[in-house]
């Protein structure tokens, strides 16, 4: 059974999270304010945490930042919750690093639907221990990435786009698929989302960021010149 972390300060917010995910097999712990919830993240270690943005004292973006800070945590999958509607904000939660993100009001049928598909793509590959793609290594039971053989911090989802390219280096992928296959979406509506984390991962190439091409009115490619 795995273990869904909710930080609400809505009680009865944080209550309705928690009986949708019983509902489906989720063990669920709660906490009401982000430094409560900070301290249950690294003494639990959940698979998953559901995290307001807006709490008082310290709030989502503070309680993500922390969770980073620490090796333990720094990995763990994170849906942002919140009453921020607008599309800046959510460009700025998955800029942050958080794998999705979610408005209120919501339905819960979709929010466990989202926890489900983020736990999906967040699970280490087990086929093949190593990948090494020109400049790029992938270690897949831990999730470690390098370029040039530099340690580059990657988060499960931008380790899984970068290996989905590689296993398909010089070859265009179509958006959609992208989205079905590594992000476990089925529509168009999140190919922003797709295009947030592309960015991010440009930003972690550094000076072999031109190697991750779009492809326009396609999607995406790693492109490896031939030695």
């Amino acid at each position: 059974m795995q273990t869904i972390l909710v930080i609400e300060d809505e009680v009865d917010i944080a209550e309705l999270v928690a009986f949708n995910l019983k509902r489906n097999d989720f063990e669920v712990v709660m906490e009401h304010d982000g430094l409560s919830g900070l301290a249950t993240a690294r003494e639990l270690l959940p698979d998953l945490i559901v995290l307001d943005l807006m709490m008082p004292g310290l709030d989502g973006v503070g309680v993500f930042k922390e969770l980073n800070k620490d090796a333990a945590t720094r990995g763990t999958p994170v849906i942002m919750l919140t009453a921020r509607g607008q599309t800046e904000d959510k460009i700025a939660g998955l800029q942050i690093g958080a794998d999705d993100y979610m408005t209120k009001p919501f339905s819960p049928k979709e929010l466990v639907l989202r926890v489900k598909s983020v736990l999906k793509r967040s699970a280490k590959p087990t086929s093949g221990a190593e990948l090494e793609c020109g400049p790029f290594r992938f270690v897949k039971n831990s999730l470690h990435f390098y370029t040039d053989g530099e340690l580059v911090d990657l988060t499960s989802t931008e380790f899984k786009l970068m290996l989905y390219l590689c296993e398909r280096k010089n070859v265009p992928q179509d958006r959609h698929d992208i989205l079905v296959e590594v992000m476990g979406y089925s529509g168009e509506v999140y190919s922003r989302t797709l295009d947030t984390h592309m960015k991010r991962l440009r930003r972690k190439l550094g000076k072999r960021a031109d190697m991750l091409e779009t492809v326009r009115g396609i999607g995406y490619q790693v492109v490896i010149p031939s030695s």
